[in-house]
C-alpha cells in the first residue's frame, strides 16, 4: 500500500489533485492511504515551495500545478 500526501492550503489545484489521485487509484485497482495536509510549516518541513505538492512513502514527486493522469499512475 502507498502512503501517499497531498501537501497544499486549500486551492483548487490542490482539490483537484486529491480527486485525480483517488480517481486514478481506484482504475488502477491500487491500494493507497491518502492524506492531505494543509498544515504550513509541515509543508515547508518537506521543501515544497509550491503547491500542490504531492509526497509518495516520504518522498516528494511533485510540486507546483496539478499532475496529469500518467505522472500519478507511475506513482502507483
Amino acid at each position: 500500500m502507498k502512503n501517499i500526501k497531498v501537501l497544499g492550503t486549500g486551492c483548487a489545484n490542490c482539490k483537484t489533485t486529491l480527486k485525480l489521485i483517488e480517481e486514478v487509484a481506484r482504475e488502477k485497482g491500487a491500494e493507497i492511504q491518502l492524506e492531505k495536509v494543509e498544515d504550513l510549516p509541515a509543508i515547508m518541513g518537506y521543501g515544497v515551495m509550491s503547491t500542490p505538492g504531492v509526497v509518495v512513502d516520504g518522498k516528494v514527486v511533485h510540486a507546483g500545478g496539478v499532475p496529469s493522469r500518467d505522472k500519478i499512475a507511475g506513482w502507483l
